[in-house]
């Protein structure tokens, strides 16, 4: 097994935000290999968010944007579950982060989450989509399937977890999930999107 060197440690540290020792057992179980150390804490900071997923959140902020034209504001809400965390600065950099995302987003997202989705809301864009296949002369027997796989990439459309962040620049194209998930394995936390409301001058708002 290859030597892991403390510069390696320090720089898998700075990139995911993990514990040292746990960026050193990455590694280790990595052999070294950067990448893969970072897919190995990935998948145990999202097994650890899910542990952490039913705990109560009490705490947490509201946090608000402001496009610059003033044309559009969001408000959102992000719990955990200390006041601790609430005050902690990676904390509401990610309320902060997320509030710009709503209000750049190329799709602006209607729900927190693919299972917020009412029925009803699936039902009518199934009938849209079932619909316009129909004009575009779709044999029957495939249009369940096609309706099925429009409703699927929909959902994901108008749910906040599953968006990329608009900075994808920053972020890597990681989604909003992805970023609440990797906050929460640095906290130690459950953190929790609860709600939000986008405002925008000359539209309806829900």
């Amino acid at each position: 097994m290859s030597q892991i060197s403390a510069s390696d440690v320090k720089e898998l540290r700075e990139r995911t935000g993990a514990a040292m020792m746990d960026c050193k057992a990455a590694l280790a179980e990595a052999g070294g290999d950067m990448d893969k150390a970072i897919e190995i804490l990935r998948v145990k900071g999202q097994a650890s968010a899910a542990k952490r997923s039913g705990r109560s959140t009490s705490e947490g902020i509201v946090a608000s944007y402001i496009h610059a034209n003033g044309k559009v504001g969001v408000l959102v809400e992000v719990q955990c579950e200390t006041d601790f965390v609430a005050r902690n600065e990676d904390f509401q950099e990610f309320a902060r982060e997320v509030a710009l995302h709503i209000a750049g987003a190329p799709s602006p997202p209607r729900y927190v989450s693919v299972d917020e989705i009412p029925e009803e809301a699936k039902e009518a864009e199934r009938k849209v989509f079932a619909a316009k296949a129909a004009e575009e002369g779709k044999p029957e027997h495939i249009v369940e399937r096609i309706v099925e796989g429009q409703i699927a990439k929909w959902m994901k459309d108008v749910a906040l977890l599953e968006q990329e962040h608009i900075r994808g620049d920053r972020y890597e194209g990681k989604t909003i999930e992805q970023l609440r998930e990797e906050l929460a394995a640095k906290t130690g936390e459950n953190i929790r999107i609860a709600r939000f409301a986008r405002f925008a001058v000359g539209e309806d708002n829900e």
